[in-house]
């Protein structure tokens, strides 16, 4: 236990219990910085910095740097912060596990004790990534959903449980239970945490802080925690106790004012802020809301505003603690010792209640009147584009002509009452219906990628239409329907960013309670489907007697995970797909999640609109986007009369009256308990045990990665680049998923080869996303994307390069495979933005694999930059205004990169020096972006994995 400051006070931690804690009062007293003015947030951080303060990982000055935050000019340091736990979902936490269990096969090797390697701060991943819409309105929906689930997942869950009896401060949530970000709001989150430390066993309190592999993780916030979404790489970092580093952020102030009016949503809210703080530029940086209007907003409103983050751009949406984040933890059946602890905890640190306006100095002020939000939607393609309701009809319509250029979909003369008549006979999709990259049309015109963040087929599993119906034929919807452009074809009540919020989900059940009482009728080319974020949902909407109108409407639960929202939408009906390919129509998804981007929620449906839970009921009810719900009717009930949305929306009272008499603390301390008792498939599922996982050659999903091949105590040294060749040049804003996607393996790609050469059929490969525990996979998958545009061969799609100096076109990575082979270390040049999108480890790993040793952008994307610097590859930059277009670079020169060595700092210079093919010499400035001394450390060693291990065996 290190006291560099003395802060170390004692306070009453409730219940009669004598707490100890780094007061941040007294390190203001000492005159260390004007601490009561900082954001609340950044005191957060700066608790974490002065506890942690060892003067090896944290040093008095970045204790000092910190303290003395500049609102206005924040200091260009990087912030050591060590967090208290990590939270996980099971697509990106199966690659960790992979890792933990891969070193402690290499302690093994070398002689060591292999439970060294342990968490060393909590750990809990929930499984909510992995089940797929393929059944639906239907009460057996649930079931089927989840046995497909344990089917396609089955050796990845082996594997996972495997690491849940291997490691002590590990937790696994099983599938089935709800969506990690829920999970963590009404169950995981603790507000403040303890550790007995020192000889006296004194228990020093401190407040809960987290990294999540989620982009999502912020929606913790809403509660006054501290945290938000990694990379992998920066996750595992923080699971094995090193700090988790970033740039000293400006902090906005977001004042709120007023109140919601009636008819007005939290969805509304949120995305009214995500469009005001898009167009504010607030990338990189902590927003902070507060004042009366913030005091005005119940935690599940606040956590919906949080979760958002990522798409308004910050790194967090941060709402102070008050007694509604006591009252919440109530609620949701935290223990009165708990709630005692946290709510004093914060009063002792001077950090209780929302800041009224002038208590704070922020980097940026801003006003909000909550009074001004109105009901709206978000889309087709970008959550900040929203729309006021009344708009939308016009918005589309006008979207529908607009050249593809700019943003629209091209089409000419188009008559929105022409619709095609489509028979739904029963059956399910078959063969040719699952996402796959082999098909030509993605929905994704040349060229056009720039906000295409989260890729086409970004889909965990399958949409293996033969297997669903093997399983059951009398589940699929009969009927005829017609459909055009503005369809609507899915629509979903999904995401935690909504689910979480008992008001909308109460307003929905509402909103479907009327509908039905009426003998409105949704058409059966909808795809309806509900799947709430945690069991809790589905437990208030029984007891109030909503659920059943819900799902004669055909809503009925589908599963508790992410489904719609990251692309598990299941398969459409093959007639419907038949037409919208034949007929080349704009379809419609409206779903209550938090991204849209096109083709994201399914390969065939262009347009897709974000909005509140009661407006994914009407606008299903109603059956297309191109409408005016304010002043058209939505259908006619059973006498012929029109219904209007106003007649169906319910007020504030109905929805606060119906919600007081649903949600109980005991529901939640009973459905969080007794997981394993609580879910029969999971019990059933047959894995290894002990401390050294059994490498299964046999297995395609989980294989041990060479990070540790050849794994030597010295580390290396840090030395020019010398004789290298590119492997790819591209362009702009090429995402993490252009570089490895998470969609369906292509047949004739290098994966797919792979895989067929192992015995895999084709219709059994999955997704690279579900093989991520694969090293053998995911390599082969680098740069694989069947959109990605390699200008070295002009012309082309798709994962192609040119080997030097044969000229031979090959696959970038049977072209890796050839240098390798000859030593030849490789470069990647790209433009601006280079990794954007969803943190994915892989784009770094599978880089570094292919034996890439350095990456050349115009500008990085941050997560990705660190991932890359996390992993041993060097990531540099061009002057403003140079790129390898303006250089004319083709992929024929050789490349050397200079002025590396031990000495190298931050923000270095090097040297690029290129060679044409004639012999010609010339040469660019780089700067190196190694961004701190500690990644310094990391790229001498090789990436964090080898930093790491050498510490703990030093130790």
């Amino acid at each position: 236990m290190t006291d560099e400051f003395k802060t170390l006070k004692k306070f009453d931690a409730g219940n009669g219990r004598e707490g100890f804690f780094h007061s941040l009062p007294a390190l203001e007293e000492q005159g260390v910085g004007k601490i009561s003015r900082l954001p609340v947030s950044i005191r957060i951080v700066l608790e974490s910095v002065l506890r942690n303060c060892d003067g090896q990982k944290v040093r008095r000055k970045d204790v000092e740097t910190l303290a003395n935050w500049n609102a206005k000019q924040p200091a260009n340091e990087e912030i050591p912060f060590v967090v208290a736990r990590i939270v996980l979902q099971d697509f990106t936490g199966v690659p960790l596990v992979v890792d933990l269990a891969a070193m402690r096969s290499a302690v093994r090797r070398l002689g060591g004790d292999p439970n060294i390697i342990e968490p060393l701060v909590p750990v809990d991943l929930v499984v909510d990534h992995s089940v797929q819409v393929d059944f639906f309105g239907s009460a057996k929906a649930l079931q089927l959903n989840l046995e497909m689930e344990f089917k396609r997942n089955r050796e990845r869950y082996q594997f996972l449980k495997w690491g849940q009896q291997a490691f002590k401060t590990f937790q696994l949530i099983p599938p089935g239970i709800g969506i990690v970000h829920q999970v963590n709001l009404e169950y995981l989150a603790k507000g403040v945490l303890s550790q007995k430390s020192g000889a006296q066993n004194a228990e020093i309190f401190y407040p809960d802080t987290l990294v999540g592999t989620d982009s999502h993780t912020t929606m913790i916030n809403g509660l006054g925690v501290v945290g938000w979404g990694v990379g992998g790489i920066e996750a595992e970092a923080g699971m094995l106790g090193q700090p988790v580093y970033f740039l000293t952020p400006e902090v906005v102030g977001m004042h709120m004012s007023g109140q919601l009016r009636e008819g007005v949503t939290a969805t509304d809210l949120v995305l009214h802020i995500t469009q005001l703080l898009r167009a504010q530029k607030v990338v990189g940086k902590f927003v902070e809301f507060y004042g009366e209007g913030a005091v005005s907003l119940p935690v599940p409103d606040r956590a919906t505003i949080g979760n958002m983050s990522p798409e308004y751009g910050a790194t967090m949406g941060y709402f102070p603690v008050d007694q509604e984040s006591v009252n919440y933890l109530r609620a949701t059946g935290r223990s009165d010792e708990q709630c005692r602890a946290f709510e004093n905890y914060f009063r002792a640190q001077k950090m209780f209640g929302m800041p009224r306006k002038g208590e704070i100095d922020y980097s940026v002020d801003l006003d909000l009147d909550l009074a001004d939000v109105q009901p709206s939607v978000a889309g087709p393609k970008r959550p900040q584009d929203r729309i006021n309701l009344p708009e939308l009809g016009k918005t589309f319509r006008a979207l529908l002509e607009k050249p593809v250029t700019d943003g629209g979909y091209g089409k000419k003369n188009v008559d929105l009452r022409e619709k095609h008549l489509v028979q739904l006979n029963g059956s399910a999709p078959r063969d040719r219906a699952m996402a796959s990259t082999d098909e030509i049309d993605q929905g994704i015109n040349p060229g056009d990628e720039l906000n295409k963040i989260e890729m086409v087929t970004n889909r965990p599993t399958p949409d293996s239409g033969k297997e669903i119906e093997a399983e059951s034929s009398e589940m699929f919807t009969q009927g005829q329907s017609r459909i055009g452009h503005g369809s609507v074809l899915i629509a979903a009540i999904t995401s935690c960013t909504n689910t979480s919020n008992p008001s909308v989900m109460i307003a929905a059940g509402l909103l479907a309670k009327k509908a039905v009482e009426r003998g409105l009728l949704i058409d059966p080319a909808v795809k309806t489907s509900l799947a709430p974020g945690s069991r809790v949902v589905s437990d208030y909407l029984d007891k109030t007697g909503l659920q059943k109108y819900l799902d004669q409407l055909g809503f009925n639960l589908v599963g508790y995970g992410c489904t719609t929202c990251i692309g598990n939408s299941g398969p459409l009906h093959p007639n419907i797909e038949k037409a919208i390919h034949e007929f080349d129509l704009v379809a419609a998804s409206v779903l209550s999640g938090n991204r849209n981007f096109e083709a994201r929620v399914h390969q065939h449906i262009k347009a897709n609109f974000l909005m509140s839970p009661p407006l994914v009921v009407a606008f299903a009810l109603a059956g297309r986007v191109d409408v005016d719900l304010s002043r058209e009717p939505l259908g006619k009930d059973k006498n012929g009369k029109e219904t209007f949305l106003r007649d169906l929306w319910p007020s504030l009272n109905e929805i606060k009256e119906t919600m007081q008499s649903a949600l109980k603390p005991e529901i939640f301390r009973r459905l969080y308990r007794d997981f394993a008792g609580q879910n029969p498939k999971w019990n059933k599922i047959q894995s290894s045990t002990g401390e050294i996982y059994q490498w299964d050659e046999k297995s395609d999903y989980i294989h041990e990665p060479p990070f540790f091949k050849n794994f030597s105590m010295e580390p290396g040294h840090i030395e020019e680049i010398r004789g290298a060749r590119a492997l790819g040049i591209f362009g702009d804003s090429v995402t993490t998923d252009h570089i490895s996607p998470a969609g369906a393996i292509k047949a004739t790609s290098p994966a797919g080869q792979y895989l067929i050469s192992r015995g895999i059929e084709h219709a059994d490969f999955n997704s690279y996303g579900s093989r991520r525990g694969n090293d053998l996979v995911m390599t082969r998958g680098t740069f694989a994307n069947v959109r990605i545009k390699n200008l070295m061969v002009p012309g082309t799609e798709g994962g192609i390069t040119v080997h030097q100096p044969s000229g031979e076109q090959m696959s970038i990575f049977d072209a890796a495979m050839k240098y390798a082979e000859t030593k030849t270390p490789l470069i990647i040049f790209c433009g601006n933005e280079y990794g954007a999108g969803s943190s994915r480890d892989w784009a770094a790993k599978g880089t570094r694999l292919l034996g890439v040793k350095a990456v050349v952008a115009a500008s990085f994307e941050r997560i990705h930059r660190s991932n890359l610097v996390g992993m041993g590859v060097l990531p540099l930059q061009f002057p403003d205004g140079t790129s390898a277009q303006s250089l004319g670079l083709d992929g024929s020169e050789t490349f050397s990169i200079t002025g590396l060595s031990d000495k190298v700092r931050p923000g270095h210079h090097a040297t690029l020096e290129i060679q044409d093919k004639g012999g010609k010499s010339r040469s660019v400035p780089l700067k190196l972006r190694i961004d701190t001394p500690i990644e310094i450390d990391y790229y001498r060693h090789g990436g964090i994995l080898p930093f790491v291990l050498r510490q703990l065996l030093t130790k």
